[in-house]
């Protein structure tokens, strides 16, 4: 007589399963030694198949567990019949070798142990480790599409910024060293127009030179010597400026790092065949023709500049241009004074001297207690009284227009171009650089693009891979649970738990 539990299913946890069936003594605590022993048979036994079709799918896979092996053992009694005996026994060592695989698995159960190990590594490690794949796969692809749209944007934004640099600069960008080089053929003309402007400032000359004499009655030199030369005289040498009268010739200085035959193959990769031990040491290079071995005249060009404020120190100290005969220019007396760092310091002084001159007169003439000034001045010349609050901003915006232009970055650059060799170098080389960021963007936006691409199809794979073992593992449970229903008459079992969210 039943009592009512023959149909009662049995629910088993499936990541407890392999202990459930050791503690109810289904199969033993040892069973993984036994099992090792018969994958190795296995191993041995697949050496020598036969040519079907089943069987080679069977064998392809990555694991053989004992339902494998029936379904192989059916195979060979099909493939082996012609190998019985009288007696009705396979005489085939093939069938002898996988009877013998299938008796040791189904000894104490070992096959039952197995496959529920397989089952709940599948559950608790491999289909999770899948899934965490295609997950990271998806997040990169994602990340890619996110960083390819920024390197685009920074492609764009590098060409835009290399464009309105070389603009700035005043070159195509095609030949960069090239083409920096050939910006100091512009600096004759931007010292003609410049000089025409200096003209104009003869009105606040007079009126500086005028107030100071009125001040301080005496001013040795003048108040602004080399503007009142530029008026009188133009941009002469710098010989005719310190010694006051023209020379009888002028030795041409050459810059070597500026003629075109000195140019390489590749412009834009230049060695100046400089160490760092050299950096004290540096040999500009600069030849006078025609001077004799007791005329050499060494042209320091050591350069600094000073803050933004436009008050530059080019730290030049000019050569008297050596013994030798009197008359002739040479060295940094061959060049012009704007052309001359140390007089061209001095010039922007100058302005800088005067700007401030009338920045302070301006205040004080529209200060509301001008009355001591106006009492102060009552016997002051013409030139100083007469002078208006509209004058002084007048005077003011004439001085402001040169600076400017001299503390223009572009001037500023070809001032250092030709100045310095090293420079020039520099130079070339933070253009080219602005250069390479472009297709610096767009190769790493070809690398997010191949990393993108390489992850679908990494997540490409792992999804069947995933389909594959989610479908063994679901194979193994309904066998499993037949398996163990067979060992309690038949009744119902259930495995329970993660396997259910596959």
């Amino acid at each position: 007589m039943s009592d009512g539990t023959d149909n009662l299913p049995i629910d088993i946890t499936s990541n407890k399963l392999l202990d459930w069936l050791i503690d109810r003594r289904h199969v033993k605590h040892k069973w993984q030694v036994d099992s090792t022993s018969i994958q190795k048979k296995i191993n041995h036994a697949i050496q020598d198949m036969p040519e079907v079709e089943e069987i080679k799918t069977l064998l392809a896979g990555t694991y053989i567990n004992y339902f494998h092996c029936l379904r192989i053992l059916e195979l060979l009694k099909v493939s082996e019949s012609g190998s019985k005996n009288i007696f009705g026994y396979y005489s085939s060592q093939r069938m002898k070798d996988w009877q013998e695989i299938v008796s040791l698995y189904e000894k104490d159960s070992i096959y039952l142990a197995e496959v529920s190990d397989t089952l709940i590594r599948n559950v608790a490690y491999e289909v999770p480790w899948i899934r965490k794949q295609i997950a990271r796969c998806q997040s990169t692809q994602t990340e890619c599409e996110k960083k390819d749209k920024y390197y685009a944007d920074a492609a764009v934004a590098a060409k835009e910024e290399y464009q309105q640099y070389c603009k700035q600069l005043g070159i195509k960008g095609e030949k960069i060293r090239a083409e920096l080089l050939s910006l100091v053929a512009e600096l004759p003309a931007f010292y003609e127009s410049l000089t025409t402007d200096v003209k104009s400032l003869s009105d606040v000359v007079d009126f500086y030179g005028a107030f100071v004499q009125f001040t301080i009655e005496s001013v040795k030199g003048g108040t602004t010597p080399l503007l009142s030369h530029l008026m009188e005289n133009g941009n002469t040498t710098t010989y005719q400026w310190r010694k006051k009268k023209t020379p009888d010739s002028v030795e041409e200085v050459k810059l070597w790092f500026l003629e075109e035959e000195e140019e390489t193959a590749n412009e834009d990769e230049i060695d100046w065949g400089l160490t760092s031990d050299d950096v004290e040491d540096i040999d500009f290079n600069i030849t006078i023709e025609d001077v004799g071995a007791d005329q050499e005249t060494p042209i320091d060009f050591s350069i600094e500049t000073s803050d933004t404020s436009g008050n530059i120190d080019w730290n030049i100290e000019t050569n008297s241009g050596g013994a030798g005969d009197d008359s002739i220019a040479r060295g940094t007396d061959a060049l012009t004074v704007l052309d001359n760092p140390v007089t061209r310091n001095q010039f922007v002084n100058e302005l800088l001297e005067l700007e401030s001159f009338l920045q302070q007169r301006l205040m004080e003439m529209q200060g509301e207690d001008d009355i001591l000034s106006v009492n102060q001045f009552q016997s002051a010349p013409s030139n100083v009284q007469m002078k208006t609050v509209e004058d002084i901003k007048r005077m003011l915006a004439s001085i402001s227009n040169i600076l400017s232009k001299m503390t223009d970055t572009r001037i500023h650059h070809l001032f250092m171009l030709k100045s310095s060799p090293q420079y020039v170098d520099r130079l070339t080389e933070t253009v080219r650089l602005k250069k390479d960021m472009e297709e610096k963007m767009l190769a790493s936006q070809v690398a997010m693009q191949e990393k993108r691409k390489a992850s679908m199809e990494e997540a490409k794979q792992l999804k069947p891979k995933e389909e594959r073992i989610i479908k063994h593992t679901r194979e193994l449970q309904k066998q499993i649970e037949k398996e163990i229903s067979k060992k309690y008459k038949n009744r119902p079992v259930n495995l329970m738990g993660a396997i259910n969210t596959l």
